[in-house]
């Protein structure tokens, strides 16, 4: 598949704290990439930098280029790039007041869509491809927050996927779900890679090795090795890498 996130030499810094060095990878279009590693090793950090969400922090700054089908995101609007590459966080986290529908049409009322129908047909695509309109379809009016915590994280994602990204990013989505809600998510993160690049922070090896396909390894703010899933978790060519998913420390 080709690259659709080419990062090279990418540094970022909360004030005078570096927390990435030099980074270098290329995120495939059409496939998970799942990036592990120590808690602090610069994981989130990563991830928000690639849609523009690292400069919102007082401080902070970054170095070195993030490319989107070649071209530059640092140079690109905000708002097109948050469109482009969206993000799903840790914590499922609706718009409170909102209904599910008006949180899954936040996005595309932002990009001026006003027509009732256009906005129903985008509302209604977003919790099919989410895998959530079964479950709330008589209940669009309802307080997203009403959902239950696997259900708000698939409304997260469905908000997410109404603006039709080209990249989707997650931040241990998993993390504060039950283990039904997470093979829920897992199972829709397995489909949603054949449309799109998705990018995956986690703390959970075994996690890792089920839903992706191609896994970095962060430590200290580096990338210490990138390669095929099971060639990583299998045959590693660091030690470092070794000795992390082998639980020796982290």
């Amino acid at each position: 598949m080709p690259t659709k996130l080419e990062v090279r030499e990418l540094s970022a810094w909360y004030g005078d704290r570096q927390a990435l060095y030099d980074v270098s990878i290329d995120l495939t279009d059409r496939a998970t990439t799942a990036i592990i590693g120590p808690s602090g090793c610069g994981k989130t950090t990563f991830l928000r930098c690639l849609n523009r969400l690292h400069e919102e922090a007082p401080g902070a700054r970054v170095a070195g280029a993030i490319r989107l089908d070649g071209e530059d995101l640092g140079a690109a609007d905000v708002v097109s790039v948050r469109c482009r590459v969206g993000m799903v966080f840790q914590k499922p986290n609706p718009f409170p007041n909102m209904s599910v529908f008006e949180n899954v049409a936040a996005g595309l009322r932002l990009l001026g869509v006003r027509r009732r129908e256009e906005l129903d047909q985008g509302v209604a695509e977003a919790l099919v491809h989410a895998g959530l309109w079964e479950e709330v379809e008589h209940q669009l009016d309802a307080p997203g927050s009403s959902l239950s915590g696997g259900q708000q994280q698939r409304l997260c994602i469905a908000r997410a996927l109404a603006v039709r990204p080209e990249v989707l990013l997650m931040d241990e989505p998993c993390s504060a779900l039950d283990p039904i809600a997470t093979a829920k998510v897992e199972a829709l993160l397995a489909r949603l890679k054949s449309e799109y690049a998705v990018v995956v922070v986690t703390h959970n090896l075994a996690q890792a090795r089920r839903i992706s396909d191609t896994t970095a390894f962060f430590y200290l703010g580096k990338v210490v090795e990138v390669g095929p899933t099971a060639r990583l978790f299998g045959s590693p060519a660091e030690k470092l890498t070794e000795n992390y998913v082998n639980g020796r420390f982290g």
